[in-house]
């Protein structure tokens, strides 16, 4: 059982959590229809950021140079980062800089990628995560199981415990007014204690050097008006060319992550603060490598809206945390077999193809065919388990010829007519595990066909 089956099947054995999870996600996916309906020029809109990413992934070195100049210009401080390590050591040189002892992060799937919180917890930095969802899982040591709704695999009683442990909240208290409540109170006095304040880029504007972060608390405000030291940390692929072009996808990202036609805060950081300073760092980390492959650079185009992870039958059942790596689902599992760890070869197999996930992305990236390119791709390269090799390898053998096809599947209503049970459902069948076969026809397809071809009249 791989990695992803084997955590799949932990998820699973809660019945009603996973029945849970996969009904809320399917009402954000509804929610996200509605709202897509009521907009007449919709699929233009999605077909305009498919085109605009295109443009940007194609000329991105003349338009990061164009935003550092740009941002250079207003008086902020570009950094740039080629891999994990490079972009943890300049926040902490940042932080020593200024001589910091207390630092608010707003949501940041980048600063999750490269492990942020936990080099930063080695140098004896505690970074707090103003997030209500990712405070909520910092809270309990786990890792987000969705990258717009982190803590969408809990429960409210389980926030209700974990308040109560960490914040003192009263034993037994799952009210969402009063445990939201008590976060804030306990997030403001972090606020006000900030002396540097973390934020992620949703978009990097080319022509005027601006970042534009889009939330729903105003935590990544709070922070920034805060603090006097704030860090933007943005990917390559952020960025966009013109201040004209943000209408495009701001009105895409919040009704596709969320159903809601806007997110309550869309906020956007020019310039340092009077007497402040404000940090850029850009960030590399292997996007290059996908920048590179045909097969691959159009997921460069992603939102990170969560949508594809919203529709996905596979991720509403089986659970974020099942896929093991920082952002799961369907985007996911495209983008981690990218990092050559054997760990995530598994994950593009984590999908029924249906298309969904394509279908719902803002940006229009073919996410299902990509799926089917690594599965190719990592079958060529031996990177696959030797039973799916071997496996695959004799059904080819046996679909390649018509008397070995004929012949096998004689023998598999003969074995399924005639076998005890447990023989045909061993352990090493792990397709039985949860399924039962339908009792067995009594004659082949070909051969009713070719039967009621004889009889048919001319």
């Amino acid at each position: 059982m791989t990695p992803h089956a084997k955590k799949a099947k932990q998820f699973l054995a809660d019945e009603a959590r996973t029945d849970w999870h996969n009904q809320t996600l399917w009402i954000v996916r509804k929610k996200r229809d509605a709202l897509a309906a009521a907009v007449p020029e919709w699929e233009t809109l999605r077909e305009k950021a498919s085109i605009i990413k295109e443009n940007v992934l194609a000329n991105l070195d003349v338009y990061l140079e164009q935003f550092e100049a740009a941002a250079l210009k207003n008086g902020v401080t570009v950094l740039w980062a080629n891999d994990a390590a490079a972009f943890n050591q300049i926040i902490l040189d940042i932080i020593q800089k200024h001589e910091a002892k207390n630092i608010v992060k707003s949501k940041s799937m980048l600063t999750e990628e490269c492990g942020l919180n936990h080099f930063l917890h080695h140098k004896g930095i505690d970074v707090v995560d103003t997030d209500l969802g990712e405070r909520i899982i910092q809270f309990r040591g786990e890792a987000p199981s969705h990258i717009v709704l982190p803590a969408i695999h809990l429960k409210k009683e389980e926030i209700g415990e974990t308040f109560h442990e960490k914040l003192g909240t009263d034993k037994g208290a799952s009210d969402p007014t009063y445990l939201t409540r008590a976060a804030r109170k306990h997030l403001r006095e972090k606020f006000l204690a900030a002396d540097v304040a973390l934020t992620g880029v949703n978009f990097a504007v080319a022509e005027t050097g601006t970042v534009v972060v889009c939330t729903n608390e105003g935590n990544a405000d709070m922070g920034v008006h805060a603090a006097p030291v704030q860090v933007h940390c943005m990917g390559i692929e952020k960025i966009v060319p013109r201040q004209e072009d943000l209408g495009v996808f701001t009105r895409l990202l919040a009704r596709s992550a969320t159903g809601q036609p806007v997110t309550t805060y869309t906020s956007h950081y020019g310039t340092p603060k009077p007497g402040g300073a404000m940090y850029i760092v850009i960030v590399d980390n292997g996007r290059s490598k996908h920048l590179g492959n045909p097969k691959y650079v159009n997921s460069l185009k992603c939102l990170r809206c969560g949508a594809c992870m919203n529709t996905c039958p596979v991720f509403r059942r089986s659970g974020g945390h099942s896929y093991g790596y920082v952002i799961p689902g369907p985007i996911g599992s495209i983008l981690a077999p990218q990092r050559t760890d054997a760990r995530y070869t598994d994950l593009p197999f984590a999908s029924s193809l249906c298309g969904s996930c394509s279908n719902v992305c803002p940006a229009k990236i073919n996410i299902h065919e990509q799926l089917y390119y690594w599965r190719q791709d990592l079958s060529e390269k031996k990177q696959t388990s030797f039973i799916k090799r071997f496996s695959m390898k004799m059904t080819g053998f046996v679909l390649s010829s018509n008397s070995r096809y004929n012949f096998a599947g004689n023998m598999a209503r003969k074995a399924l007519k005639y076998l005890p049970h447990k023989l045909i459902y061993l352990p090493i069948n792990a397709w039985g595990r949860g399924r039962e076969l339908p009792a067995p026809p009594k004659q082949s397809f070909k051969q009713w066909y070719k039967n009621n071809r004889k009889n048919k009249p001319q």
